[in-house]
């Protein structure tokens, strides 16, 4: 299926919904769990699940939800979770990840870390737009949600505020693919990037800590500022 075919499934407003959700959660969900969800009957969600599935969008398995084995377990259940596959459509075609590849195939042939780094730092100060850096990771997460990371907090307390030792991870990396062939330069300069989104004087700091199937970039409470 074309990326502009994939892209025009989302169309739908009920399996767009079912898409975003499954896609937010960072874990498997069942069709009982997406359709209460998306608020329509498990029949209509398992349906667009389905098609979702058919298109590449999302990944789906067979899990006994029960946590239980043998017999008396129940049946498998279908699980979905997002697919890693990367869709973009440019009308006429446009091949920017080539071209971001060759630039920092060069970038590293030559040596030009840290000039990279330094132009991407300037490059979230001026999508900060001379505001003050985040005051808080709550302030964080609606940042990086604008930017596309798909952040979430972990370690938050009481009312979902954050405690002591949260942190925000992301679940989705922008610049994944060049990453993958580039991972030293590109996740250096997504650093440098966030550090100048959120602020370096500020009471939060950026920095690495990687994690499979996650952007390599982990913002946590400055505990020196």
């Amino acid at each position: 299926m074309k990326d502009i075919d994939v892209i025009a499934v989302l169309q739908d407003p009920v399996r767009r919904r079912l898409y975003e959700y499954v896609a937010a959660q960072g874990r498997e969900v069942g069709r009982n769990e997406a359709a209460e969800a998306a608020g329509v009957a498990r029949t209509l969600a398992a349906h667009h699940l389905e098609r979702l599935v058919e298109a590449g969008l999302l990944d789906s398995a067979s899990r006994r939800l029960s946590g239980r084995s043998g017999p008396g377990a129940g049946r498998p259940a279908k699980v979905y979770t997002r697919a890693l596959v990367e869709r973009s459509v440019s009308l006429p075609a446009r091949d920017y990840r080539m071209a971001a590849e060759l630039l920092a195939e060069a970038a590293e042939e030559a040596g030009l870390d840290a000039g990279l780094y330094a132009a991407a730092r300037r490059r979230g100060e001026a999508l900060r737009a001379g505001a003050e850096p985040c005051d808080g990771l709550e302030e964080a997460v609606e940042v990086l949600a604008a930017r596309g990371y798909e952040p979430h907090l972990e370690g938050s307390g009481d009312e979902g505020k954050a405690g002591p030792e949260a942190v925000v991870r992301m679940r989705n990396c922008p610049f994944h693919a060049v990453a993958e062939r580039f991972p030293p330069l590109v996740c250096g300069m997504n650093l440098a990037l966030l550090e100048g989104l959120l602020g370096t004087d500020g009471p939060l700091r950026a920095r690495m800590d990687a994690r499979p199937g996650e952007c390599c970039v982990a913002i946590s409470k400055n505990n020196h500022h």
